[in-house]
């Protein structure tokens, strides 16, 4: 009983603890790399050399000031331009347009607040009928596919876990998924905790 109890103190504390240090420790990692952008300011104007000492987190600001600024200039007609120049640049590199063109795509479906890609959870069966899988939708009605087997279908995109980044792309007919009432976010919680985190649910039609 008393090593049980133990055990049981022991869990209860590495559920707080595990956590926290996981937090620090990716937080700390990544404003240690961004403190690495500080390297674009002349050696002179660092503020190493101007205050003699090192400010943890200047890194972090100096990058959203550069995401704002960036954002700020390709907003109007001469930014775009710029970037269009650019693209067409990449698009001359063999391997290095299709790695941009992927990782471009990619974030304008999840950040773009046009697109309703990325806007529903769906539950599909999957590797097998019988097993379920968490996905999200990234378009509906695809064409050719749609033509070529003649019945509406989904495209979705399969996460892997614990690494949400990278799946599958996979195409399903539209009556074989099921569309969840849990939100991005709460699914990705899941997906990146092996299960563990599971959010709660309270239907307004339990029967059904």
């Amino acid at each position: 009983m008393f090593v049980r109890r133990i055990r049981r103190y022991i869990v209860a504390g590495l559920l707080v603890w595990v956590p926290i240090g996981a937090t620090i420790v990716v937080v700390a990692f990544l404003i240690d790399l961004m403190d690495r952008l500080l390297f674009l300011i002349p050696q002179p104007y660092r503020p190493e050399a101007l205050l003699g000492f090192r400010i943890p987190g200047l890194g972090a600001v100096l990058a959203l000031v550069v995401v704002i600024l960036t954002g700020m200039l390709v907003a109007n007609l001469i930014g775009r331009r710029m970037v269009n120049s650019y693209e067409a640049l990449v698009a001359r590199i063999p391997l290095v347009r299709t790695v941009y063109g992927a990782v471009k795509r990619f974030t304008e479906l999840v950040l773009s607040d046009s697109s309703e890609s990325f806007k529903k959870v769906l539950l599909i069966q999957y590797p097998r009928k019988g097993v379920y899988s968490l996905c999200f939708q990234t378009s509906e009605h695809p064409p050719e596919p749609e033509s070529r087997v003649g019945r509406e279908m989904t495209t979705v995109f399969l996460p892997t876990t614990p690494n949400p980044t990278s799946g599958f792309m996979l195409v399903v007919p539209a009556e074989d998924v099921q569309e969840l009432d849990m939100s991005v976010e709460e699914a990705l919680k899941m997906i990146i905790s092996l299960g563990v985190v599971v959010p709660e649910w309270h239907p307004v039609h339990p029967g059904q």
